[in-house]
């Protein structure tokens, strides 16, 4: 679009806020496929949190704009675009790039906003809400009567997966936390027991789940999947979908051992699945997106005034000292 815009940038990898900036970059234009959105509210991720950090597959180079989900309007479409059209009001999963004046994403991540949805609301969707989504959905297969165990259970991705899982029919949910404090906020998100990771998880879980979990699902890389196999029922499955402290993963168990636990481990990336399979990622935000207009799910974030926000948002992620969902306004 050959003029300036507004976005937070990181310059290079960092563990804290050092080399993370607002600045004037090029406005993005779309390319075949693709609308530009003029962005009302951004959300705040902690895979943000991994690409300041420089971990592995998040910036692919420096400066990076980080950004994975929109709320606003289409101002222009690419070529081969017929939805959604300019002026329309979206949701969308950028990838990148969200944190923007401008963001640009693949018309086929883009979902059309019912009216009377907030867009502050609509911004939290394509992140952990559709994430939470395919994990029941697609990925973990969620069934009645499933018994299921999510660690970080008070996080943005925890939080949505408490209230879609038991729509899908699980028949209790198991919270999973790493400090006293994020106790009460795995309960308020509607997990039955709420569990300290470290020593005794596995005889606590137990305890609250005698027949173990059908499923685990676990956002802590391989910290923890000896523990997950421990609390696993046999034919139970373990989605690992992502590194939250970043580290070095660890090889899976052998063939042997799952033999003879009877267990299944899988992975998922949004991220991935995006460019491998839109159309079921769209469909998974739309039904997101029902579910709020319909108030059979309640996202409540905290909006945050501007750009210039977003850095100590995302540092609270990373030290974790915030809770709930952040999202700024960005005009």
């Amino acid at each position: 679009m050959g003029t300036l815009m507004q976005a937070l940038v990181f310059d290079g990898p960092a563990r804290d806020t050092a080399a993370t900036r607002v600045a004037a970059v090029e406005r993005p234009a779309p390319g075949p496929g693709q609308v530009a959105i003029a962005v009302e509210y951004a959300g705040i991720n902690f895979k943000d949190v991994m690409a300041r950090r420089g971990d592995g597959g998040y910036a692919q180079s420096w400066p990076f704009v980080p950004g994975l989900e929109v709320a606003g309007h289409v101002l222009a479409v690419g070529p081969g675009v017929d939805t959604p059209e300019p002026g329309q009001r979206v949701a969308a999963l950028t990838n990148t790039g969200g944190l923007a004046e401008v963001a640009v994403a693949d018309a086929a991540l883009t979902t059309p906003l019912p009216a009377g949805l907030d867009p502050a609301v609509a911004a939290v969707v394509p992140g952990a809400p559709t994430t939470a989504d395919l994990l029941v959905h697609d990925v973990a297969r969620v069934r009645d009567g499933d018994v299921v165990a999510v660690h970080s259970a008070s996080g943005a991705v925890g939080a949505a997966l408490a209230p879609l899982a038991r729509l899908a029919g699980a028949a209790t949910l198991v919270g999973i936390v790493g400090a006293p404090s994020r106790v009460p906020l795995a309960r308020d998100a509607g997990y039955d027991s709420v569990h300290l990771r470290g020593p005794g998880l596995v005889e606590s879980v137990r305890e609250a789940a005698p027949g173990g979990a059908d499923v685990v699902l676990d956002p802590q890389g391989t910290t923890a999947l000896e523990d997950d196999l421990a609390v696993l029922r046999p034919t139970g499955q373990i989605v690992l979908f992502g590194n939250a402290g970043g580290c070095t993963l660890d090889p899976l168990p052998t063939t042997g051992r799952l033999y003879a636990t009877n267990a299944r481990i899988g992975g998922f990336s949004l991220e991935s699945l995006s460019r491998a399979d839109p159309a079921r990622v769209r469909r998974a935000l739309t039904r997101v997106v029902e579910h709020l207009a319909a108030s059979r799910l309640s996202v409540q974030p905290t909006v945050l005034d501007g750009l210039a926000a977003a850095p100590a948002a995302q540092e609270r992620l990373a030290t974790g000292t915030g809770s709930g969902k952040y999202v700024v306004r960005v005009r």
